[in-house]
């Protein structure tokens, strides 16, 4: 009956995707907080709920009974739909997401290029909502968020785009069908470390939570906000950290092609994106609670001088084995070799991050002798 009624069938997928929009944002904060409190030798939340299982709902309602400030300064409308400016793309992009080959809400011929197009919209809502507040340390975040997402979306879609030329296909259910023998991770490692660490800059992790860090802009663009519009604010970044996991898992891990075949049923189809999400999860969990927050004059220089380079050499690779029809070990073998350069990279920057600012930047303060 469903099937006879497409104008019902969308409802009830877009209900879905809106029912596992919130469970799997109020399931992955409370999944961080009890990963990096065992990484801390701590034990997250215990309090609410058997093991604190219940923390997340307990402050979803408290955000949603919480009051809903504006400053009076504060541009009434840019700061009012600066919110939702962020949480639709995230939407969006959530709907056009495949999680099996027959299990999806709408699949586009272009699907890749879609969800690349409308995630880069939410960079607007976080800059409407650091100049709204009239506040300067949300518009100095507002700022930094700008920069930081329009940098790191570069390499992210170059990462992105080398995956798509060896499928010859911008659908992601074809990039998944091209996988059934060896994922593309094994043919393209420098395009997966370039999507990590541009994922991680686009999510606002360490070492690149610089725009709402506390220490130094205070919350970032997101301090004037309080109530619902300071949960959608981070519903749409969990959501977000959701869409790059699934997204690593289809481009990258094979997706539920890999290994089983796309023979198998949607119940283990399933299982595989599941398996393959919750991995990627844990690796942004460990990004967060390992590594320390950069400058942002080095997180800048990383993305323009390190990642933007190597993701260029990565289609330049791409495009000579299309071209003159190398066997895809070359692939393998200059991938490779270029990841390890990019790690040989990646520690020279980090040793050089560690080294003070150079003289001319650094204030001398010079002692005043008394008068008389």
């Amino acid at each position: 009956m469903i099937a006879d009624n497409p104008w019902l069938d969308a409802l009830i997928r877009l209900l879905a995707a809106v029912a596992l929009m919130t469970f799997s944002s109020l399931t992955l904060i409370y999944l961080e907080r009890k990963f990096i409190g065992r990484i801390q030798m701590r034990l997250g939340p215990m309090r609410v709920g058997p093991y604190g299982t219940l923390q997340s709902i307990a402050d979803a309602i408290k955000l949603v009974s919480k009051e809903d400030l504006r400053p009076h300064t504060a541009d009434r409308w840019v700061f009012e739909l600066a919110p939702y400016v962020v949480f639709i793309p995230s939407f969006l992009t959530f709907v056009s997401l495949p999680f099996t080959a027959d299990w999806f809400v709408r699949n586009f011929e272009l699907g890749l290029f879609y969800i690349l197009a409308v995630s880069g919209v939410s960079v607007v809502g976080v800059v409407m909502a650091g100049w709204g507040s009239d506040n300067r340390y949300a518009l100095l975040g507002g700022v930094r968020a700008a920069a930081q997402l329009i940098s790191y979306e570069v390499p992210l879609i170059l990462a992105m785009l080398g995956a798509v030329m060896i499928a010859e296909s911008m659908d992601l259910i074809d990039i998944v069908n091209g996988q059934g023998r060896v994922p593309y991770i094994v043919w393209q490692p420098l395009g997966f470390l370039i999507f990590f660490i541009a994922a991680l800059a686009e999510l606002y992790r360490n070492p690149f939570d610089i725009p709402v860090a506390e220490t130094e802009v205070v919350g970032g663009p997101f301090i004037e906000y309080s109530g619902i519009r300071w949960g959608m604010f981070f519903l749409a970044e969990y959501t977000t950290l959701l869409i790059l996991s699934v997204l690593a898992s289809l481009v990258f891990l094979g997706g539920w092609n890999w290994p089983l075949g796309n023979e198998a049923g949607i119940g283990l189809q399933l299982v595989w994106i599941v398996l393959k999400t919750s991995f990627m999860i844990m690796l942004f969990f460990w990004a967060r609670a390992t590594f320390p927050r950069l400058r942002i004059d080095q997180l800048m220089s990383f993305s323009w001088q390190v990642l933007l380079p190597l993701s260029f050499l990565q289609i330049v690779i791409n495009g000579l084995v299309k071209v003159y029809n190398w066997p895809d070990i070359v692939l393998l073998l200059s991938s490779g070799g270029a990841t390890a350069l990019a790690l040989y990279f990646i520690y020279a920057s980090v040793q050089r991050m560690q080294e003070p600012y150079p003289q001319r930047f650094t204030t001398v303060m010079t002692r005043k002798e008394p008068v008389g």
